[in-house]
């Protein structure tokens, strides 16, 4: 077994997409080689157009992986094979579409030695979209009036109830405020066109957003929890700069999630906060957030955490983290040679 005295450490991580609404994997990635200067990190992408293949510094090696869609014993095949080559010691999953597979197939890959720190499947449907106003209900956790739809003619009793603006949702991704009838018409086709069905239709919150970064031991604990303040939003609603803050309601709200939910492994609750100062739940992402580098850069390396809960070491719950570091995402272009992109797309490794 691999430790943390004998080097190096093989980590497989996904997510490797770094468009203007990246995949958590690149972080996850700089917060482990951050722990573990001699870590080997194996890429695992869907897509060969995805940057982190090309970016050497942070990954040593990258194999294509099949899509969701394709099941899980196609990606218990498709590890293998890239097992018998790497030896990874653990999995990170970064997508929530990828996460029941990986669910599915945790105990084969632990047979071939990769370890997974990952929900189960009754906790990952509890806190889904389409579930999460049940489960705040039955938790007590503040969360938007919400309804899951599968036709476009129910958006009309769906308004009745709700009333406009309403907050239109992708069954995994992507969320639309819809003013009118017909804009939230435009976005049920639209997101359940790429997503499938249900949509979430959701009471509309007007405040101030927050996201919370978390990591749970599967007992009811929360061993990490930072706050973060959106400071500029994308089109699409993903925070393009954010700064860490103080504020003991956030840490309350992660550690009754945390025992509710007896969650294992990262998670993030992204909240609003209206004019009043009442906070509500408005989404729960069952992996670590694409700003989760700010955790460590913070004091708290939820990452390098769950490496050391997968190889079994006592992990102490993490309490201070520095209020006021900020992050600013950027634009780079990575320069690279068409043929790495043909090897990659050729033969599904680089």
């Amino acid at each position: 077994m691999a430790n943390l005295t004998n080097a190096p450490l093989v980590i497989g991580v996904t997510g490797l997409n770094a468009t203007e609404n990246p995949g958590p994997g690149l972080a996850v990635i700089r917060a482990l080689r951050e722990a573990f200067p001699q870590v080997r990190i194996i890429g695992l992408a869907y897509e060969s157009l995805e940057p982190g293949i090309y970016m050497h510094n942070l990954v040593d090696k990258t194999y294509q992986i099949p899509y969701p869609s394709a099941g899980s014993v196609a990606l218990s095949q498709r590890l293998q094979a890239i097992q018998a080559k790497e030896h990874m010691d653990l999995i990170i999953p970064n997508f929530d579409a990828e996460l029941y597979n990986f669910i599915k197939i945790k105990a084969e890959l632990q047979i071939i030695g990769i370890r997974l720190i990952l929900p189960t499947h009754q906790q990952l449907a509890a806190c889904s979209k389409p579930n999460l106003a049940a489960f705040g209900r039955l938790h007590q956790l503040n969360v938007p009036k919400s309804l899951s739809i599968f036709n476009a003619d129910e958006l009309h009793n769906a308004a009745d109830e709700l009333n406009f603006p309403l907050v239109i949702k992708g069954k995994f991704y992507e969320a639309e405020i819809a003013h009118t009838a017909s804009q939230a018409q435009n976005a049920f086709y639209r997101l359940s066109a790429k997503w499938g069905t249900p949509i979430i239709v959701q009471q509309f919150i007007k405040g101030t957003e927050i996201n919370v970064a978390g990591l749970a031991d599967g007992k009811g604990n929360a061993l990490s929890v930072v706050p973060m303040r959106k400071l500029y939003i994308t089109d699409k609603g993903k925070a393009w700069a954010g700064i860490t803050i103080a504020d003991d309601k956030l840490l309350t709200i992660a550690h009754r999630f945390a025992a509710a939910s007896k969650w294992s492994g990262g998670f993030e609750l992204e909240l609003m906060q209206d004019k009043a100062g009442e906070l509500f739940i408005m989404e729960i992402n069952p992996r670590f957030p694409a700003w989760i580098y700010l955790t460590a850069a913070a004091g708290q390396n939820q990452p390098a955490a769950l490496v050391k809960m997968a190889l079994g070491e006592t992990v102490e719950p993490l309490t201070e983290y520095q209020v006021g570091k900020m992050f600013i995402r950027y634009a780079l272009d990575h320069v690279t040679d068409v043929s790495e992109f043909q090897q990659f797309s050729a033969f599904g490794e680089l």
